[in-house]
């Protein structure tokens, strides 16, 4: 089976070389969060994932989660809910929740490098909470006061868990579609009347109640996106005084049989006159769950990076340890039978590709969950605005191209173990099935192309590119002159500023032709992101060549930043190219509607 090893010296050199995190956090006011705190959350993080969760990975593949159809209550596989009362004992659900509701305060930030260790040593395991902390963001931002005392603390606690129940199955990503009703009642509730799919954590043997954040109809409202509220339904009755009750009208019809995830219990749920509360305002429902879903979205990027990085460290020792052929230029160990494959190289490409893929997509990762922290926390207004622009902007980066990158790292991991990989002894179809589900849960990659171009570069005029680019154009400026730093500054440069022009064409084809966005769409995010690992590339060579990490490490990181730029930086050339095709590279296919 595979194995994992949090990778705790580069998720130190990110956070405190690359961005700085421990003097942001002073700056911001999180006084606690001293890197002798943070580095005691990163061992302590590292222990409980490697030794409690990553050997559960392979459990829960074989033996996925179970419905008793009779009672509608669904089992974990064996260890699973053992392993989440450690999780609630070691205080990690509260980790970055307001000290007021039970939680230990922690920036957004420091819970990072959490989240990737937990998505790499059990995926399915780190959905149930995951979702928790969704729950717990729309109820911090939009709940009433009683509805916080109620459900917010219990959530943070980890005595109960969240889910958020968006789809239905005729609707799919259209939420304008949806039936769910929801019919007043004379107590000031809601009585919840429909059937949702797809719900993370519908159902489960942790706790012995679960929140469901519901999208629901009242009776009055228009019809679309505009008519739809945002209910608090729990699976146990709860009343304004934070008593729980009986069981609530909600129930887990079946679980769905995933390619991969097998542990993550995937529910259909069937509502029928479940008494809920309403969250916010009413017909404001899709603002208060995308409080939810943006958090969701950065979480599932880094779901996507930590199986990279799991794929990668085993790809990386089994490479070393197989011995098959000679490498090109003679033996390299004459006294064996063969040469380790990782002479070979196409199986350095691939490495070194998974590599790149992974050390860049942390930084971009880390960095945008720093920005949260600063839009939230920061003493200055403009500078609070400026990241809420920029996290905007990365969100649907960072969703989309961590998760793309981690099928192909867990493709190219699996490609290294040749047959081996394909079957289950060694766990790396595990890895790549498992990730498949990354890139589509919380919008598809379409969905979040779609986002970035048509919301966030056209509709708001490109807010939090242009926040972007500054940072691009101020670190060049800064470097220019270091001869050490020549060979990424000025291929930076020219990306940049091609961006900016393939912005303008695309902005201007669209004028009069709206399905231009569409058309662009894809390769202008695919585009995006590897012009935004190339800056961190760049500026991961820079702050290690100004730390005090060891030699090796500085060297390390300029080859591997070497190799982006040369290998994998130029696949935006195709991605131009692409864009530049237009709608018109999209010939009309036949449509038959019944």
């Amino acid at each position: 089976m595979s194995s994992y090893n949090a990778p705790l010296a580069d998720m130190r050199f990110v956070l405190f070389d690359v961005l700085g995190a421990e003097a942001q956090f002073q700056r911001m006011g999180f006084n606690d969060a001293t890197r002798d705190v943070l580095d005691a959350v990163l061992d302590e993080a590292a222990r409980f994932t490697e030794t409690v969760l990553a050997p559960l990975n392979g459990v829960g593949d074989r033996d996925g989660c179970t419905l008793d159809q009779a009672t509608g209550q669904v089992t974990t596989p064996p260890g699973f809910k053992q392993a989440y009362a450690q999780f609630v004992d070691g205080g990690w659900s509260g980790l970055t929740s307001p000290a007021e509701f039970g939680g230990q305060g922690m920036p957004h930030a420091a819970g990072v490098p959490l989240k990737e260790m937990i998505d790499a040593a059990n995926l399915a395991w780190g959905n149930f909470p995951l979702l928790s902390h969704g729950a717990t963001e729309a109820l911090l931002h939009h709940g009433e006061a009683w509805q916080q005392e109620a459900f917010l603390k219990p959530l943070v606690e980890g005595r109960w868990t969240g889910t958020m129940c968006l789809t239905e199955p005729h609707c799919g990503t259209d939420l304008g579609l949806l039936r769910t009703r929801a019919e007043p009642q004379a107590d000031g509730s809601y009585a919840i009347t429909g059937t949702k799919i797809f719900i993370t954590a519908g159902e489960h043997d942790f706790t012995d109640n679960i929140v469901h954040l519901v999208l629901a109809r009242p009776p009055d409202a228009p019809a679309g996106s505009k008519g739809i509220s945002l209910f608090v339904v729990p699976k146990r009755r709860v009343d304004r005084d934070g008593n729980v009750g009986d069981a609530n009208a909600v129930r887990c019809g079946s679980l769905e049989h995933k390619m991969g995830i097998h542990a993550s219990a995937t529910c259909v749920l069937n509502f029928d006159g479940a008494q809920g509360y309403l969250i916010g305002h009413p017909h404001k429902g899709l603002a208060a769950m995308f409080t939810m879903m943006n958090t969701a979205r950065l979480a599932v990027g880094l779901q996507g990076l930590g199986l990279s990085d799991r794929a990668l460290q085993n790809a990386l020792r089994y490479s070393r340890e197989r011995l098959q052929m000679r490498a090109p230029a003679g033996p390299m160990f004459p006294a064996k039978p063969a040469d380790p494959i990782i002479v070979h190289p196409d199986v350095r490409r691939m490495l070194l590709t998974c590599k790149a893929l992974v050390e860049g997509g942390r930084v971009m990762g880390y960095d945008a969950a720093l920005q949260v922290d600063v839009a939230h926390h920061s003493p200055d207004h403009a500078e609070r605005k400026q990241a809420d622009d920029f996290v905007g902007f990365i969100t649907p980066i960072v969703k989309a191209c961590l998760t793309e990158w981690g099928v192909e790292c867990t493709y190219h991991a699996l490609q290294c173990f040749g047959g081996h990989g394909y079957i289950a002894e060694h766990g790396m179809e595990q890895l790549a099935r498992d990730a498949r589900i990354t890139t589509l849960y919380e919008g598809t990659t379409g969905i979040q192309a779609l986002d970035l171009l048509g919301r966030k570069i056209m509709q708001l005029q490109g807010a939090g590119l242009k926040v972007f680019l500054g940072q691009v154009a101020a670190f060049c400026d800064a470097h220019g002159d270091d001869a050490s730093l020549a060979d990424f500054i000025a291929p930076l440069r020219e990306k940049a500023a091609q961006w900016q022009q393939i912005t303008m064409q695309v902005g201007k084809r669209a004028a009069g032709n709206p399905d231009e966005i569409g058309a662009a769409s894809y390769d202008y995010l695919m585009y995006s992101g590897y012009v935004v690992l190339a800056y961190w590339w760049a500026r991961s060579v820079a702050a290690a060549d100004a730390s005090a990490q060891p030699q090796a490490f500085k060297d390390d990181k300029r080859a591997t930043a070497r190799f982006y730029f040369a290998r994998i930086l130029p696949r935006t050339l195709a991605h131009a190219a692409a864009i530049e095709s237009g709608s018109a590279g999209l010939p009309e296919l036949a449509v038959d509607v019944a």
